[in-house]
């Protein structure tokens, strides 16, 4: 399954913290647990847009 990646928009954990309005380590949690797939570049983690997305939509319909 090929997939383009100049059509993915990768963001870090401060931008994804900032986004989510939580703490850069709830962000770091929720990698580490696999709730929030990323990729790691060296000591840096950087998470697909999309997948923050989904994310925030898996938890708004988990409350409604």
């Amino acid at each position: 399954m090929a997939r383009d990646l100049s059509d993915v928009k990768f963001l870090t954990v401060a931008e994804v913290a900032d986004m989510m309005r939580v703490s850069k380590m709830t962000v770091y949690r929720l990698v580490h647990s696999g709730e929030l797939p990323a990729i790691r570049f060296g000591r840096s983690f950087r998470v697909p847009e999309s997948a923050v997305e989904a994310a925030i939509e898996s938890h708004i319909s988990d409350v409604g």
